[in-house]
């Protein structure tokens, strides 16, 4: 059975990242994706030159309309841009029996802060609703308000440190990490996996948080474990961002290669 992903994201035009890298993400391992808006950005592969946010309500509305009428198997959670539409995310997906990935979207590649210095907080009271919380390495610091890990053994410590705020789970990136690899890490209650990665000399890497929580949202929506999950997402993500340079898109960070492995439009 195909499973069907929700996405609650805000939209990149340029279709590198947010919703559009969603469903693409989704639809490229295997899912059928459906979105519900938090916001729309004016923005390329250069930077983000404007956001309007969806009021909270409407971002309520569309989740409850799809909720009344189609089977959720799992929920990715990202942009939320305020305090307001992360509690509005939050009570319309109250008693929803379904994983949720929550990554929690901070600042744009190119800087561009895309949540509210004021909406940290709240997002992190709502940290209890993740199935699986997919913070990089300053996300991770700016939640648990510390400096941003400059070791493995401090990305454990914050993963660890993550993991008391209420997920189930955590997928700590690593790429920001000063390494000549890129280790990604997963914490949960029974321990640490480290899943290592290469580290491509490449900036096509606009959308990659996005597309990696997409695609843990679709292995998790197939039933998969987390710790499955993640390596799965992870590895696609590694293949989509070495096929990159196949894409001529924009003159700044440009996306990754979604459908690299497409043979039909599912992802083995």
């Amino acid at each position: 059975m195909i499973p069907n992903i929700l996405s609650v994201a805000g939209s990149d035009p340029s279709g590198g990242a947010g919703i559009q890298a969603d469903i693409k993400a989704i639809s490229a391992c295997g899912g059928y994706a459906m979105a519900a808006l938090t916001a729309l950005t004016a923005q390329n592969t250069c930077g983000v030159a404007g956001v309007h946010l969806v009021p909270p309500d409407f971002v309520a509305a569309q989740i409850a309309a799809i909720r009344a009428d189609i089977r959720i198997d799992a929920v990715k959670i990202g942009m939320l841009g305020d305090a307001a539409i992360v509690r509005a995310v939050a009570a319309a997906l109250e008693g929803l029996d379904a994983p949720v990935v929550l990554d929690p979207v901070m600042v744009a590649k190119g800087g561009d802060r895309l949540l509210r210095a004021d909406a940290v907080a709240a997002l992190r009271d709502h940290l209890s609703l993740a199935t699986v919380v997919t913070p990089n390495l300053p996300e991770a610091a700016d939640l648990l308000g510390v400096g941003m890990a400059a070791t493995r053994a401090e990305m454990e410590a914050q993963a660890r440190a993550l993991l008391q705020l209420g997920p189930r789970a955590v997928l700590l990136k690593g790429g920001h990490l000063d390494a000549p690899d890129c280790p990604d890490l997963v914490a949960w209650s029974d321990g640490l996996t480290w899943l290592p990665g290469p580290r491509h000399a490449t900036r096509r890497t606009h959308g990659t948080g996005c597309t990696l929580s997409s695609a843990l949202a679709t292995g998790l929506g197939y039933g998969m474990p987390p710790v499955a999950a993640a390596a799965r997402a992870k590895a696609y993500v590694a293949a989509a961002i070495g096929a990159a340079d196949a894409l001529t898109v924009g003159h700044g960070q440009g996306p990754v290669h979604h459908f690299h492995a497409d043979r039909g439009g599912v992802l083995a």
